[in-house]
């Protein structure tokens, strides 16, 4: 993903900017065929059923977001956080809470640079904690920790959000395509060793095109990203 400067954007992200980053998410889960990508992935290294949970976590989001018509920052990852905490599997509530920390970064109703980068840090330790994984575990950790120490460096240097943005995805895609030759020793993938080397893992996957749609939707890109680099 190309970094991009925008003097558009202020340094703040209103919600508009989420609501945006969700309807490319939804679109590049469903018409960009990520989620029939990310099964197979999980086929290949675990059980299959990562494709099918990430689309009924999203299908529970637009739920929430019919019932409870976000307004804010906050309001509106609060309902991508529900939708994934009802969601059955390991990754369903380690998104959800993921997403919860996310929620709670903005001190308004929209966040900073630097309180979105916060939140982020906050998100990674609370997947490390409770999956009790670190980078090299072939998880979904492998691509979020770089994302989020990028995003806190170009929060540091008061960056351009939209650049901050894509230099944290384009973290996230090098750390998710380093699990390609990676023995798993956390998750689903670790109980079939070797099996699974050579597979990206579908997790560190869908976390960084979750990036990569934030990214994109702060830039004003309204299609779903591409996921070609995923196979």
């Amino acid at each position: 993903m190309n970094s991009t400067t925008a003097t558009a954007l202020p340094t703040t992200f209103a919600p508009r900017w989420v609501a945006a980053m969700l309807t490319t998410v939804l679109g590049t889960s469903a018409g960009g065929g990520a989620a029939t990508a990310l099964g197979e992935l999980d086929r290949q290294a675990g059980d299959g059923d990562f494709g099918t949970n990430l689309t009924s976590a999203f299908t529970r989001v637009r739920d929430e977001i019919t019932a409870t018509s976000p307004q804010t920052f906050t309001a509106w990852l609060t309902a991508v956080s529900r939708g994934f905490l009802g969601t059955g599997g390991t990754s369903g509530p380690l998104f959800g809470m993921f997403f919860r920390d996310i929620a709670r970064c903005a001190t308004g109703d929209t966040p900073t640079l630097t309180e979105l980068a916060d939140g982020l840090a906050a998100a990674v330790a609370t997947v490390q904690r409770y999956g009790k994984a670190q980078v090299g575990h072939k998880t979904m950790v492998d691509a979020l920790v770089p994302a989020a120490q990028a995003l806190s460096e170009q929060a540091a240097a008061d960056a351009d959000p939209v650049r901050a943005l894509n230099l944290a995805a384009e973290a996230a895609q090098a750390g998710a395509l380093t699990t390609r030759d990676i023995v798993a020793r956390r998750g689903r993938a670790s109980y079939v060793g070797e099996v699974a080397r050579g597979v990206l893992d579908p997790g560190a996957v869908a976390v960084t095109l979750m990036i990569q749609c934030a990214a994109a939707a702060a830039s004003g890109h309204d299609g779903p990203v591409d996921t070609a680099w995923t196979h």
